[in-house]
């Protein structure tokens, strides 16, 4: 991918995120809510955009923001996968470096 699409791509990222924030902000259910569901949703939504920002991002790769973009995800994403424990794979992304 050349560079200016790459700037393209995060360009329109942010305001995606930017507008996925604002619903976040504005989304009054809380946990244990019928809707909350719902915000969890928008809360995976807003870290796929941070995963993908920091995919694109024209620097090397930074593995730090790797690891807790895709703990974040897997973590929100856990009641949503019933067939495999999310948490327990998120845990281990840190587990190896403290080991």
């Amino acid at each position: 991918m050349d560079k200016r699409k790459r700037q393209e791509i995060l360009t329109l990222s942010w305001g995606i995120h930017d507008e996925v924030e604002q619903a976040i902000v504005h989304h009054t259910a809380v946990e244990g809510d019928d809707d909350w569901s719902e915000k969890q949703r928008l809360l995976i939504a807003d870290m796929s955009l941070h995963l993908l920002q920091t995919a694109l991002k024209p620097e090397p790769m930074c593995n730090e923001k790797l690891k807790n973009n895709l703990n974040a995800i897997l973590t929100l994403s856990n009641d949503f996968v019933s067939e495999v424990d999310l948490k327990q794979v998120a845990d281990a992304l840190y587990r190896l470096e403290k080991a």
